[in-house]
């Protein structure tokens, strides 16, 4: 691998997307212009985002750069984790097994559901009164 190689992954989840860029590094994780800490304050994004390096044991030889917009904290964050696996896919595809065991390669297609009308919500119903 050289140094000035690229490889690019797209992540998604509910409404968040997550440009990701892995290089050559030391492990270092930035996000929109952010450390990884420094954007994710709950422990429990960060190990998220991190997911993926920590199933293949490669955590010290990329550094990502990732540019995420929409959703929320964990929207984004399964988001960037997804962006990785696949950029780690166009590094080896041979890391296809572990990944996908894992379930780092898993599109989560679910999303919100929409408000219908002559209600108050998606499935909530006005009270009904027989008298």
């Amino acid at each position: 691998m050289s140094n000035d190689t690229v490889y690019l992954g797209t992540g998604r989840r509910k409404t968040a997307s997550a440009r990701v860029r892995l290089v050559a590094g030391e492990g270092k994780i930035q996000i929109n212009d952010k450390e990884l800490n420094e954007y994710f304050s709950l422990d429990q994004a960060v190990r998220m985002v991190e997911g993926p390096f920590n199933t293949i044991e490669q955590k010290e030889k990329f550094d990502v750069i990732a540019k995420v917009e929409g959703g929320g904290v964990n929207g984004q964050a399964e988001a960037c984790a997804h962006g990785i696996a696949r950029a780690l896919l166009k590094f080896d595809e041979e890391l296809r097994i572990p990944l996908k065991k894992a379930g780092h390669l898993r599109r989560d297609p679910r999303r919100r559901e929409r408000k219908k009308p002559g209600q108050p919500g998606a499935r909530k119903r006005f009270q009904f009164s027989k008298r």
